[in-house]
């Protein structure tokens, strides 16, 4: 299914990188939790020949379920629990991207690793990990089997989320691994503020009311978020000066966080479909006004 979701993509974007983020989301957000859901699971495993336990995989969810899934077993933690998880994601990114290579398609993977909060877990899941009788393969070995199985290569990228303020600190070492950065905006501001995009409506009123924010964070980038970011962008090119850097978020789309996103280094940003167009006139309008300061 993955493979057949990754062809059709990388063919439609052709000849443009296409950047795909791995599995991100909670853990537990993926497990039936109401009766309906499980009873459909359950009649899953048995029309594939498998036996459930009931009682074993009630008990599994449960174990599974988190208080605070935002900050628990998501991202590139999964990849460390489940390796097997990334490994199929990668295995089809890369398989697909070799049949369309056959067919003459120009491809071109970029694949980007979220959550990361030190280098140590970005080398595991890029390099992979031998230890203790233990091997788990990294990216690069999910590749090399790739590519001999199919018989070329196709060029591509590892990259990772910054999405945490550890990452933004040690991003001097998070480059030696990386490729390129996509600063994840949306859950920067909730690492860096401690506030819930979910849930924080609830009190914005007030703050709003006693001018205790200047504006909405999650509209238009704090100063601790662009100061991270900067933070961020200055080391990463320090260990590779050509890393591609990049804004993911709804942030991308207000004119005054794209001017900052300019002057940070940073070479594009994305957002929703939506706020495309208003993208692409806040960028006309930089472009504008720069020109005329210039003259």
């Amino acid at each position: 299914l993955q493979r057949q979701e990754f062809h059709d993509l990388f063919q439609t974007m052709a000849p443009y990188p296409v950047t795909i983020r791995l599995l991100d989301a909670p853990l537990h957000e993926f497990l039936p939790r109401t009766p309906d859901v499980l009873a459909d699971y359950l009649g899953y495993l048995q029309a594939k020949g498998v036996t459930p336990n009931q009682a074993d995989i009630e008990e599994q969810i449960e174990r599974l379920h988190e208080f605070n899934p935002m900050l628990g077993h998501r991202g590139c933690r999964v990849a460390i629990t489940y390796p097997e998880i990334y490994e199929m994601q990668v295995r089809a990114i890369l398989e697909a991207a070799c049949d369309l290579k056959k067919s003459g398609t120009e491809v071109s993977p970029e694949i980007m690793i979220p959550l990361i909060m030190n280098p140590s877990e970005l080398n595991m899941i890029r390099n992979g990990k031998r230890i203790e009788g233990k091997y788990i393969k990294g990216i690069s070995d999910i590749a090399a089997e790739v590519f001999q199985a199919q018989g070329t290569e196709v060029a591509f990228k590892i990259g990772t989320m910054v999405e945490l303020p550890a990452a933004a600190l040690v991003s001097d070492e998070l480059a030696r691994y990386a490729e390129f950065f996509s600063y994840g905006t949306n859950d920067l501001t909730q690492t860096t503020h401690g506030l819930s995009r979910d849930d924080s409506n609830s009190f914005f009123p007030a703050y709003t009311e006693y001018d205790l924010l200047p504006a909405n964070p999650f509209q238009m980038l704090g100063a601790p978020v662009k100061e991270l970011i900067k933070i961020s962008s200055e080391r990463g090119r320090l260990t590779r000066p050509n890393i591609k850097l990049g804004l993911c978020g709804e942030h991308g789309a207000d004119p005054v966080n794209i001017e900052f996103c300019r002057d940070a280094g940073l070479q594009y940003v994305s957002c929703s479909p939506y706020s495309v167009p208003i993208a692409l006139l806040s960028i006309a309008q930089l472009n504008l006004k720069r020109k005329a300061a210039a003259e």
